[in-house]
């Protein structure tokens, strides 16, 4: 009998539609998905929450990590990861990642990806927090993300054969008798033949939704980053692993203590190219941390910062990038200029009062190699997925390298299953008996971010994070969205649950996980522990309840990736 999985109360798919594969998300892993496995013919659907060109992709300003330049290799760019990872990467994976990388962003270049170049035509290098080398290819000076989506976009919207569905929220997983993928269920919001809720009959589902940065009162994320992806595999039955580790970006531009939802990001490479990190009285505070001062793995200039505005009871430090001049900021960096500068700030002139916030999920849903889940037919790429390429931190411009490169090698993998006749067949009638899910209310988002923000944010400890617990578990209960029993419920009453289900997960790994490694940081445990806790924290869903357990590093002395039924068989 195949175990009852749990899925969100709403009403029945009004309408139905069919694919050989779904992609849900259109940033830079979505899309390259999209476009790879449509060269092998197959009917590919994209469904995405706001519009095609508005993923998370858009947003990044540093630029993509591969080693392009003279003199740099990926053996080089291997070792940095590894440093900044802090013992939990799965080398195997970033070596993948590494030597596939310089050739992923040439193929990126050909789809007509346009990235900052000198006089002699050669692709200008940067270089950024834990870099070594200069190896950040940019696009615009500081819109690297932008012109990888217009790029991407473009190539989608000419394949009339690649479907899009905006402005659909994903809700579950449909999985057949054997627990294998048939397609999802979503939501599409506005009018049309297609609206409400609705049903996609698939061979393949690949989730490439993004981050869950929206858990957290402060975030680089768009407001669609809600952890809608590690929500719907936790229901299916996915494995997710080191969820514990949330990478706060160490130079956000402070908005005030009131300011919540998505804040402007100061990128990484106003750094690289020689900016400094300095108090209130002017002391260049990093200098003497590490070798690296200002330029050290983010984990590492987070806590800098923090422990600087503890020393000295201030709310933010500052960013001083003053002696770039005009010109520098006009050329380099235009958007981040704008962005200081519409708040107020012109860092021409000024000092940027910067503090960390929630940036990147450097864990998610559990794949191999190739992209696959623990549930057959699933697959993950980009933030909503644990490639192991990050371990306990991710290493800068790492993050759009790992969903190019991942998505590249889950087409193929699909493509191949396909030849060789083993991708599920597509199932009109699922009928996997499944448990609905209390919604709760829309407010109680707000609750999640402030629970979860002083719990469970840069700085932890057991009794912070009890505290978040309680108020979680409190919320279950308490929180309930009256308005939905009828089955109408809100994007935002979705929304809402789907952040409930991440933060306590979240919570309930790191509460586990007694030392301080990469971006997590216990105040009662300060110190990294190889010996008790080199080791992965994987969390299931069953039967209502977490179960969370510890196992090796990805590659270490096992095959520690997960396995689909097929291959248990």
């Amino acid at each position: 009998m195949t175990a009852e999985v749990q899925v969100l109360t709403a009403p029945a798919p009004g309408w139905t539609t069919n694919a050989d594969v779904v992609v849900v998300g259109s940033g830079v892993a979505g899309l390259t998905a999209a476009l790879r496995v449509r060269r092998a013919r197959l009917r590919v659907l994209v469904v995405t929450k706001a519009m095609l060109d508005d993923g998370s992709t858009r947003w990044a300003q540093g630029g993509i990590a591969a080693a392009l330049g003279e003199g740099d290799t990926p053996e080089q760019h291997l070792a940095d990861t590894l440093v900044a990872g802090a013992g939990l990467c799965d080398e195997d994976a970033v070596r993948l990642l590494v030597t596939e990388g310089p050739d992923a962003v040439r193929r990126l270049i050909a789809t007509g990806a346009a990235f900052d170049r000198d006089a002699a035509g050669e692709i200008l290098l940067t270089r950024e927090g834990g870099h070594h080398r200069r190896r950040i290819a940019h696009a615009g000076g500081d819109a690297t993300g932008a012109e990888i989506s217009r790029a991407l976009v473009e190539a989608v919207r000419a394949d009339a054969e690649i479907e899009v569905i905006e402005h659909a929220l994903v809700l579950d997983l449909l999985t057949d008798a054997q627990g294998c993928t048939a397609g999802l269920t979503l939501h599409v919001m506005g009018e049309g033949q297609r609206d409400g809720v609705g049903a996609v009959h698939a061979r393949a589902v690949v989730l490439a939704t993004g981050g869950m940065g929206q858990v957290f009162s402060a975030t680089t994320n768009p407001a669609v980053s809600t952890g809608d992806g590690v929500a719907l595999a936790l229901r299916a039955g996915a494995e997710v692993t080191d969820l514990e580790f949330v990478q706060f970006h160490p130079t956000v531009l402070w908005l005030g203590p009131e300011a919540h939802g998505q804040q402007p990001l100061i990128s990484e490479a106003v750094r690289g190219e020689g900016a400094h990190l300095v108090d209130a009285d002017g002391v260049r505070f990093m200098v003497g941390q590490h070798e690296l001062a200002e330029l050290a793995p983010r984990d590492i200039v987070a806590k800098g910062i923090m422990r600087r505005m503890q020393e000295t009871g201030a709310e933010h430090m500052y960013l001083d990038g003053r002696h770039f001049g005009a010109a520098m900021w006009e050329e380099r960096f235009p958007t981040i200029l704008a962005s200081c500068r519409a708040h107020g700030i012109d860092p021409v002139t000024e000092l940027i009062p910067v503090a960390p916030a929630a940036h990147y999920a450097s864990g998610g849903v559990r794949t191999d190699l190739s992209g696959r889940t623990s549930v057959s037919g699933l697959y993950a790429c980009g933030e909503v997925a644990c490639t192991g390429v990050h371990g306990a931190n991710r290493l800068a411009s790492n993050s759009l390298l790992e969903g190019l490169v991942f998505a590249e090698r889950i087409a193929a993998d699909i493509v191949e299953r396909d030849a060789a006749g083993k991708l599920t067949p597509r199932h009109e009638d699922v009928s996997r008996p499944v448990s609905r899910v209390p919604l709760l209310a829309p407010e109680s988002r707000a609750e999640i971010q402030r629970l979860m923000t002083g719990g469970v944010g840069v700085l932890r400890s057991a009794e912070s994070m009890a505290a978040a617990a309680e108020g979680l578990a409190a919320l279950a209960v308490d929180g309930l969205d009256e308005h939905a029993k009828g089955e109408s419920p809100q994007v935002e009453t979705w929304e809402a649950t789907n952040l409930h289900l991440v933060a306590t997960a979240l919570t309930t790994a790191a509460r586990l996980r007694e030392e301080t490694r990469g971006c997590h940081w216990r105040e009662d445990f300060p110190d990294r522990d190889d010996a008790h806790w080199r080791r992965h924290l994987t969390t299931r869903l069953a039967s209502g309840a977490f179960g969370t357990t510890p196992g090796p590093v990805f590659g270490a002395d096992t095959d520690d990736h997960p396995t689909t039924p097929e291959e248990q068989k």
